[in-house]
């Protein structure tokens, strides 16, 4: 047994011995154990599903787990893992936002155009300051109206579905298609870092990981409350690192790591944090969860929601960046085809509850990775879009079926 001291604990603990506050290595397995049996079942079925599509395409063609393969893959669920992870502060708000496509192609449009090398563009920072500006105001528009009118999420934005839509064409008007010039905002997602580089960006991402867990664990120690064992942090950042060290030495076998990734894991780690260890995260929870006793807990309600809409179109507006650079210009059906639906169906598929108060940021990586590996997967079989949609649909529906039968069951338990 270990005799490491845990972090706040008192000399001579055992990292199996929670400290004054604090919960065991024991009280979290059993903890997390009667969470399952009762439902809440996390990440579990979407890492499940993950292996399951993994082996199935594998063995329908060699090409599937190959490293060249897996960097495509990469980079094509970057756009929509991006417009994943604002959709997931909505639809833990029990909200819905249908224009984060075309809020996407607002702001690919007006990056593209403005970089027009034309004699008047503008500095790259200032051109996607300006885009990621312009997504933001739009969130902005969308929170104000839905909280000070009172008129449905729903409505407003397939409203603005309609509207960003017209916008978009406006701002292409008669050039059809405008390809992007630029050099720094194409390699966005077509360049790659050096392989020494890749293997330092992640040692600083998971220092910063680590950071993140302990300073929590402090937080928590000095205010009394239960706090989680040293082991199981070292679990938590020896299993990022593992995983990190795998991403980074398959990708280095064929290109290396793109620097979309990059932009994808800055994000990951910011919104996870502020989700789960800011005041702020704690009340879009608590509005999830129940928006009349927020507010009655002093919280204020349309301020949290006005927030995450913002966040949501800035995401959305990020993710149009994106997908601007990876297919190197931008026309009159920027934002449209799947992407609001694949977005959607990604933090759902990952296991953000459509019914508010329930989710995590990882759900939009995971949700993503699985509409990207299907996707994928059926082009290098060969298969139609029609049969793309159908398998996408019932993949859909799946987790959705499973968190609704999980919430029953956390209501026969009284854990929900």
């Amino acid at each position: 047994m270990s005799t490491t001291t845990p972090i706040g604990g008192p000399p001579g603990a055992t990292a199996d011995t929670a400290p004054t506050g604090g919960e065991s290595i024991t009280d979290v397995a059993r903890r997390r154990w009667a969470g399952l049996k009762a439902g809440e079942l996390g990440s579990l079925p979407i890492i499940i599903g993950l292996i399951i599509i993994a082996i199935v395409f594998q063995s329908q063609n060699s090409n599937f787990l190959t490293a060249g393969n897996f960097v495509n893959l990469i980079v094509q669920a970057a756009a929509i893992t991006t417009i994943a992870m604002g959709i997931v502060f909505v639809l833990l708000l029990g909200e819905i936002d249908l224009s984060v496509g075309f809020v996407s192609g607002v702001a690919g449009v007006i990056a593209t155009i403005l970089l027009i090398p034309d004699g008047n563009q503008l500095p790259t920072s200032v051109a996607l300051v300006l885009a990621l500006g312009a997504g933001a105001a739009i969130g902005l528009l969308h929170g104000l109206i839905i909280t000070k009118i009172g008129i449905p999420s729903f409505i407003v934005t397939l409203a603005g579905l309609l509207g960003w839509n017209g916008v978009v064409l406006i701002l292409i008007g008669s050039r059809g298609t405008v390809i992007l010039q630029n050099p720094t905002l194409i390699g966005l997602a077509n360049d790659f870092l050096a392989d020494a580089t890749a293997w330092i960006v992640l040692a600083v991402l998971v220092a910063i990981y680590a950071g993140i867990l302990l300073y929590g664990r402090r937080s928590r120690a000095k205010a009394g409350l239960p706090a989680e064992p040293d082991l199981l942090i070292i679990g938590k950042v020896a299993g990022l690192a593992l995983a990190g060290a795998i991403v980074v030495y398959v990708m280095n076998q064929d290109r290396g790591v793109p620097y979309v990734l990059l932009v994808i894991a800055a994000a990951y780690l910011f919104w996870t944090y502020v989700l789960t260890r800011t005041r702020f995260g704690r009340h879009v929870y608590a509005v999830g969860g129940n928006a009349e006793a927020a507010r009655r807990a002093g919280i204020s309600v349309d301020n949290v929601k006005i927030a995450c809409f913002m966040i949501c179109s800035f995401m959305a507006a990020l993710g149009g960046i994106v997908l601007a650079s990876r297919l190197r210009s931008v026309d009159t059906g920027a934002g449209g085809g799947t992407i609001l639906l694949y977005s959607i169906a990604a933090a759902v598929i990952g296991g953000t509850s459509l019914f508010g108060g329930y989710g995590h940021i990882k759900s939009a990586v995971l949700g993503a990775l699985v509409i990207a590996s299907i996707d994928n997967g059926l082009g290098l079989l060969g298969l139609s879009s029609g049969t793309k949609f159908i398998v996408t649909a019932l993949v859909l529906l799946l987790p959705v079926s499973v968190d609704s039968i999980s919430r029953r069951r956390l209501q026969r338990t009284g854990r929900a």
